[in-house]
């Protein structure tokens, strides 16, 4: 072995030795089930809430109607060069109309915008209080920026007020950044007591991540800014096309101001190649579709809810209050353990280990879809 490598082989041996070690899976696709090691499976670890990809009928009807032929496979350019096709502004036209708002500009992936937007925004005078438990992406930008940060206590916002009193007078702005619907709790962001933060001091901007919110709440399917009222006061709204929307990309919805300052200062958007032509065309196919799919966010909320209840009544504590169900192990060894049982009884769940989540905290992810039928529903509660 390479002397060079010995130290990544070490470390590939300590993350076996404590169940941490990953693998990609191999899995076939049918719809809704997965099919890995000779077994089929009801696929519980996808971000297809709203059942769109794994269905396909929207997918039919859109390479039916729609003139692909004429679309390009690729943009070969970064948008400020060649490469912002007609179908980009149309996306985001639709996306500003949507939401109300003055602009939208798409990104590449979450990941992209969550590493792009606050480098870009924040400075030597900027000070970024973030929830504790946001995404890594976040955590990354955040680390990019430069700027000065806090990470307040999880929805702590008692100690929240108390950091933004204490700092408001010494930056210039402040930047708190929280997701809506957090991604490996569940739990929800209270956007509407953020606002009030807000509303009490006049340097605050609101950066809500609404990646696992978008297209399931809310009465168009904005997300839970909307549900809640708040819109008019999240300076940036992101979010994903990836998960409920079945495409790939992602958006902000913002001012005009920020969102020209964001095309002239954000590196993760100036130097990308951007998304084909095509798949954007297919997004805006279906963002426009989103506010009609109503009786499917209600469906995802009602066999939702009924897991969680049933869990409750098991005395299985979870902090869910949304579609993403964890199933809190602690240990990586059992939540590896408890997977397979799942797997064995038909259902497609996956142990979620450090450093995804805190160490101590291993768990299943249940990640709920609109297209479950009732009768699996049951026997998954069954075998929790």
């Amino acid at each position: 072995m390479n002397r060079n490598t010995e130290i990544f082989a070490a470390e590939i041996e300590r993350l076996k030795a404590v169940d941490n070690f990953r693998i990609f899976p191999q899995a076939k696709h049918e719809g809704k089930y997965i099919f890995s090691d000779g077994k089929k499976m009801l696929n519980l670890s996808s971000n297809d809430y709203l059942g769109i990809a794994s269905e396909g009928r929207l997918w039919k009807e859109f390479i039916s109607s729609a003139e692909i032929d004429k679309e390009l496979p690729s943009s070969s350019s970064s948008r400020l060069l060649t490469g912002n096709f007609p179908e980009y502004e149309e996306l985001e036209d639709s996306l500003s109309a949507l939401f109300g708002k003055e602009s939208a500009l798409v990104f590449n992936s979450g990941y992209h915008a969550n590493t792009g937007i606050l480098p870009a925004l924040c400075g030597h005078d900027t000070l970024i209080l973030a929830d504790k438990l946001v995404h890594a992406s976040i955590i990354d930008g955040i680390r990019l920026s430069g700027a000065d940060y806090i990470r307040y206590r999880h929805n702590d916002y008692v100690q929240l007020e108390r950091l933004v009193k204490d700092n408001s007078p010494k930056y210039r702005t402040i930047f708190i950044v929280t997701e809506s619907i957090f991604s490996m709790d569940g739990d929800e962001a209270d956007l509407v007591r953020l606002a009030e933060i807000k509303q009490t001091y006049g340097n605050i901007m609101l950066y809500a991540d609404e990646a696992h919110a978008f297209g399931l709440r809310g009465e168009k399917g904005t997300g839970c800014a909307e549900e809640k009222g708040v819109s008019g006061e999240i300076d940036l709204l992101v979010g994903t096309f990836g998960k409920a929307a079945a495409s790939m990309g992602a958006y902000v919805v913002c001012d005009n101001i920020i969102r020209e300052y964001l095309i002239n200062k954000m590196r993760t958007l100036i130097f990308s190649t951007a998304l084909p032509p095509l798949n954007i065309k297919w997004t805006n196919f279906v963002i426009n579709r989103i506010p009609s799919m109503k009786e499917r966010r209600e469906r995802l909320g009602e066999i939702s809810a009924k897991l969680r209840d049933t869990l409750k009544h098991k005395g299985i504590n979870t902090p869910s209050t949304s579609h993403i169900i964890p199933v809190i192990t602690g240990d990586s060894g059992k939540a590896i353990l408890k997977a397979k049982n799942l797997q064995d009884a038909g259902f497609y769940v996956l142990p979620v280990r450090p450093p995804t989540v805190p160490v101590g905290s291993s768990r299943l992810r249940l990640s709920m879809t609109a297209n479950i039928p009732d009768e699996d529903t049951e026997r998954l509660s069954k075998l929790l």
